[in-house]
């Protein structure tokens, strides 16, 4: 399989939504702040490669104006238009005049790489491939690997620390350059709006965390496509970014109401939610009320369905447990067994922080699925509505 680090962070995200992106192949609709974003990273490139003779602001900004103008051609609002224009003229003066590209020995912009990832257990072997900003080498002989963002939040250092993007591009500059040590390779998140770098760094033994990490997660989506299961929706205030909503199976329903009639459903879904609010509620009734929704979403393809009161969200819950003869195997050669002898789930799970990353995909591997079974959550939050009809044959 090939893959990249915006694919592993789609489906960390979004199951739905990797499905959509890397199996169906969807095209998606750049948003306003991904064109933006796009388009700026375009102008730090341009003011950069162009050594020794470096751009002057006004050249760069010329680029931007020029490239942005070309990309935000079909937005219908000028005002809006205009604004993200006058944003990204004044975020260039800022970088610029903080961040003069003679100052700077840069080794590489857009630097792609393919780091190989073999999975012993089948013998295959995974591409993961990615395209890194800006290398830049250092005064005390290290190097920087520099992200840009475009993003209004500034994450704390914790989550730089963790971050996987910069995780992964420090595997792939360790392929490209191997007799570089992962200590002298700084790893830095760029946030423009901000005008401020958070860096931090990768030992060997996280850089190999990494690598399990991404393998593990690579065979979790190999055994669904395997299987046939469901590559699940995650709700969350995302959506509001995503270009896939409409077709989505936890959003679908709200687009379709506005086009076509959609059966007995709502009053079944009006009724549940005025039966809710009392806590006399005959429990027979609810239960009813539950079977029809279910059985509707099921025979419709939606994990949502929405009322004038609130929506019902449809997930699936998985229960496992550990094959702990399978466990003894893997724990009792590194002396571990003794921990667990009760066959604790509690006590494995501590343990695990303990193993190493190979170690603990195996034991990982040795769960078994015990129990799937569906769940209906009801939520009286407002959705916004939907402004645009979208066809249901978008699929």
């Amino acid at each position: 399989m090939r893959t990249s680090y915006s694919a592993l962070d789609a489906y960390k995200q979004c199951p739905q939504k990797y499905k959509f992106q890397e199996i169906d192949r969807i095209p998606s609709v750049k948003g306003k702040e991904a064109v933006f974003g796009s388009v700026f990273h375009d102008a730090l490139k341009f003011m950069f490669g162009r050594s020794p003779l470096f751009p002057t602001l006004d050249e760069v900004l010329a680029h931007f104006r020029m490239s942005f103008g070309e990309k935000s051609s079909g937005w219908p609002n000028e005002g809006e238009r205009n604004a993200y224009l006058d944003e990204g003229a004044r975020l260039l003066k800022n970088f610029y005049a903080q961040n003069a590209p003679w100052n700077f020995s840069v080794v590489d912009l857009e630097s792609r790489f393919e780091v190989l990832i073999p999975d012993e257990k089948n013998g295959e072997t995974h591409v993961l491939a990615g395209i890194i900003d800006r290398i830049d080498k250092l005064d005390d002989g290290g190097y920087e690997i520099i992200d840009y963002k475009t993003a209004r939040k500034l994450p704390p250092q914790e989550k730089v620390d963790n971050d996987l993007q910069l995780s992964i591009y420090s595997l792939g500059f360790q392929k490209k350059w191997p007799a570089i040590k992962p200590e002298k390779i700084k790893l830095s998140l760029y946030f423009v709006k901000h005008g401020e770098k958070l860096s931090t760094s990768r030992t060997k033994e996280a850089t190999e965390a990494t690598r399990a990490g991404v393998l593990a997660t690579i065979s979790e989506i190999r055994d669904k496509l395997a299987s046939g299961e469901r590559f699940e929706p995650t709700p969350s205030p995302l959506c509001d970014w995503c270009s896939y909503k409409p077709i989505c199976p936890a959003w679908s329903h709200l687009y379709r109401n506005r086009q076509q009639t959609i059966g007995d459903i709502q009053p079944v879904v009006k009724e549940y939610f005025e039966l809710a609010k009392n806590n006399d509620a005959a429990e027979e009734r609810m239960a009813e009320l539950k079977q029809k929704i279910r059985e509707y979403m099921e025979r419709e393809g939606y994990d949502r369905v929405f009322g004038d009161d609130g929506n019902i969200t449809r997930t699936i819950q998985k229960r496992f447990s550990y094959d702990f003869a399978k466990v003894r195997e893997i724990l009792e050669p590194l002396g571990k067994w003794q921990d667990v002898l009760e066959a604790d789930e509690q006590k494995l799970k501590v343990i695990l922080k303990e193993l190493p990353p190979e170690t603990r995909m195996e034991i990982e591997a040795a769960k078994m699925l015990t129990k799937e079974f569906t769940v209906l959550t009801a939520s009286t939050k407002k959705i916004k509505k939907v402004d645009v009809d979208v066809p249901t044959d978008t699929v």
